[in-house]
C-alpha cells in the first residue's frame, strides 16, 4: 500500500511505444483512405488493433496496480492533472477547427464572392467553392451538379437531446457511487453507453444518407471537408468514450470504485461531459447557423 505522499516512477513499459505506434499506422491509413490510396485502408485498420490492444494491456495494467493499492495521493493526483491536460488539448484541437471553419466562413467566402476573384460566385453557406457542385436545400434530393447540407433539425437534432440526456445519466451514475449506492452507478453508467450507442448509429446513418442520397462526402468542396473532419473527428472522441464507458461498467459490476478512491470513473465522466458539449457546439455551428 503506497502512502500519502509518495509517488514511484513507473517500471520500464513497452506501451507507450506500442500506442505510439499504433496511432502513428492508424493516422498514416486513414489520410492514404481518405485520398483512395489502396493499402490506406488495411494500414488503418492495422493501427487500431494494435492501438486498441496496447490500450487494453496498458489499462489493464493500470487497473491492476489501483486494485492492489498502488496508488499514492501524489499519483492520484498526477493522473488528474493528466487527464485535465488531455481534455485542453482536445478543447484547443476542436478549437482551431472551429476556428477555421469561422476563418472560411467570415473571412475567405466575401473575398471569393466579391467580383474580382471569381466572377458570378455567391459567397453564401454552405457552399463547395467556386468550382464544387452548388447547395441544394437541407436534406433535398439534390440535382446533377449539386449537393445537399444535412438539416438541423432532424438526426443532429436527435442526437443533441440523446447526448444532453447521457451527460445526465452518466453524473446521476457518478453521485451513485459518491453515496454508496451501487445499483445507481451501474443503472446510470449502462443508460449512457446504451444512449451512446444509440448517438453513434444515428451518426453512422447519417453518413450512409449523406453519401448515398445528398451527394455529400469529404471532397464535396470547404464544405465537405470541414463538415466530415469536425463531425468525424467528435464520433472517434464518443466512440473512445463508448469504449471507456463499457469498461467502468466491467469495473463497477466487479465491484471496483469506492466513495474516496474513484478517478478512473471520474475520468471517464469528465470526458463524456466533454463529448456532450463538443457536439452542442458542432450542432449550432456547422448543422444549425
Amino acid at each position: 500500500m503506497a502512502s500519502a505522499d509518495h509517488y514511484s516512477p513507473p517500471d520500464t513499459s513497452p506501451w507507450p511505444l506500442g500506442a505510439a505506434a499504433g496511432l502513428f499506422v492508424l493516422a498514416l491509413g486513414a489520410g492514404l483512405a481518405v485520398n483512395g490510396v489502396g493499402p490506406g485502408k488495411w494500414l488503418a485498420l492495422a493501427g487500431a488493433a494494435v492501438t486498441a490492444f496496447t490500450a487494453a494491456r496498458w489499462f489493464g495494467r493500470v487497473i491492476a496496480e489501483g486494485e492492489r493499492g498502488g496508488y499514492s495521493q501524489v499519483v492520484d493526483r498526477s493522473f488528474r492533472w493528466g487527464m485535465a491536460g488531455l481534455l485542453f488539448a482536445e478543447a484547443v484541437l476542436f478549437t482551431a477547427l472551429l476556428g477555421a471553419l469561422f476563418y472560411l466562413r467570415q473571412l475567405v467566402l466575401p473575398v471569393l464572392g466579391g467580383g474580382d476573384l471569381w466572377s458570378g460566385f455567391s459567397a453564401d453557406w454552405p457552399t463547395a467553392g467556386p468550382r464544387g457542385p452548388e447547395a441544394a436545400a437541407p436534406d433535398s434530393i439534390p440535382g446533377p451538379g449539386q449537393f445537399s447540407p444535412i438539416g438541423a433539425w432532424g438526426i443532429p437534432a436527435i442526437n443533441t437531446l440523446i447526448l444532453f440526456i447521457s451527460a445526465g445519466a452518466v453524473v446521476w451514475a457518478y453521485w451513485g457511487l459518491i453515496r454508496d449506492n451501487r445499483a445507481q452507478l451501474i443503472t446510470g453508467l449502462f443508460l449512457t453507453i446504451a444512449l451512446g450507442a444509440v448517438f453513434l448509429a444515428l451518426q453512422v446513418y447519417d453518413y450512409a444518407r449523406a453519401y448515398a442520397e445528398l451527394n455529400l462526402r469529404p471532397a464535396t468542396g470547404v464544405y465537405g471537408a470541414t463538415f466530415f473532419v469536425l463531425t468525424g473527428l467528435h464520433a472517434v472522441y464518443a466512440l473512445a468514450g463508448v469504449g471507456a464507458l463499457i469498461v467502468l461498467l466491467g469495473r463497477a459490476l466487479k465491484g471496483h470504485f469506492l466513495p474516496d478512491r474513484h478517478f478512473g470513473l471520474e475520468a471517464g465522466v469528465w470526458q463524456w461531459l466533454f463529448v456532450s458539449a463538443a457536439w452542442a457546439l458542432l450542432f449550432v455551428f456547422v448543422y444549425w447557423l
